[in-house]
């Protein structure tokens, strides 16, 4: 049976403040969101059950999975690192750094599952649909053939949204999906994170495309009505 996946978006950084910083490391406010986080998930029976982190080899979502997802990585769960998984665009603050730097700021994690040209913006990894398009598909299948009951997944906005589910993310906001039937790699969205906007409730609601009231309040920029950047 293909695993339950927990879709995480990375919490802010600093690059929601000026996008020309190179794979940007989270703000003091995106901490905070980590602990929110990790509040939310140790609550919620699903995530007690996962078996595998797949993380993003960028500096944010790196930084999340530590800060949100430390209980899990505490009790032994593996944490595979996967350059499939990073931002779309080929800005400076989507482009990630060269594993050899990594290494040296995140020695507890093994950076040789990470594909060799990373962080290249070229061919498979472009900035283009068709590029896109099949890295979220190839995601989706790899994981779909995963033994492990439960997955989470720590990523980007932009790639969540428009590759791998076509839904809305707010900064350290999170969706629960299973496949769907037969060999499919299509996604179905559990109604308990669809009807609240997430399992934050920080994301949009599918009836108004709105954010919610708690992510007007508290959510990633603090300013009422103000959606962060990807």
């Amino acid at each position: 049976m293909p695993p339950t996946l927990i879709l995480i978006r990375h919490a802010q950084a600093l690059h929601n403040v000026n996008n020309d910083l190179r794979d940007p490391p989270l703000s003091e406010f995106g901490f905070k969101q980590c602990f929110q986080l990790q509040a939310n998930l140790q609550a919620f029976d699903l995530a007690q059950q996962v078996g595998l982190i797949i993380a993003s080899p960028m500096r944010r979502t790196l930084q999340t999975a530590e800060a949100a997802l430390p209980w899990l990585l505490d009790r032994g769960v593996p944490i595979t690192l996967r350059g499939e998984w990073q931002e779309n665009s080929d800005k400076p603050c989507d482009t990630g750094t060269a594993t050899s730097v990594l290494s040296n700021e995140f020695p507890s994690f093994d950076f040789s599952t990470v594909f060799p040209e990373y962080p290249a913006k070229t061919g498979r990894w472009a900035f283009s649909d068709a590029a896109i398009e099949q890295r979220a598909e190839d995601c989706r299948r790899w994981l779909r053939n995963r033994p492990e009951k439960v997955i989470a997944v720590v990523s980007h906005s932009g790639f969540l949204r428009v590759g791998v589910s076509h839904k809305s993310y707010a900064n350290a906001d999170y969706r629960v999906f299973n496949f769907g039937s037969d060999e499919s790699s299509e996604l179905v969205e559990w109604e308990l994170t669809e009807s609240k906007g997430g399992g934050m409730g920080w994301s949009e609601q599918p009836a108004t495309g709105q954010a919610s009231i708690e992510n007007k309040i508290q959510g990633p920029n603090e300013i009422v009505g103000q959606r962060s950047a990807e």
